[in-house]
């Protein structure tokens, strides 16, 4: 997989951007992301998330410094959906 980021979508959330979306969260498979720029990344999915929305994190790992940091940006709801040793995925949601 050169050169590309892995983005997937699940029903569940929504936005205001005029496109009709069917209600999808943006789902991002972190493990093909180099270790180096991980958590910059997850930062600017995130940071594109409005209020209310989700972003289900697809990971090798349970995140727990990476949530971290996105709770000191801003409010959030965690969700685990899958805890398995090759793949954590986890619900994020930004609150109000």
């Amino acid at each position: 997989m050169t050169g590309s980021i892995p983005i997937e979508t699940a029903k569940t959330g929504g936005c205001n951007c005029g496109h009709d979306h069917d209600a999808e969260d943006i789902v991002l498979d972190v493990r093909a992301i180099p270790h180096a720029i991980r958590h910059a990344s997850v930062f600017g999915a995130f940071d594109a998330i409005p209020e209310g929305g989700s972003l289900v994190l697809v990971a090798p790992h349970n995140p727990l410094p990476l949530l971290n940091q996105l709770a000191a940006r801003a409010d959030i709801d965690v969700e685990y959906l899958v805890q398995d040793p090759e793949e954590w995925r986890l619900r994020v949601t930004r609150l109000g």
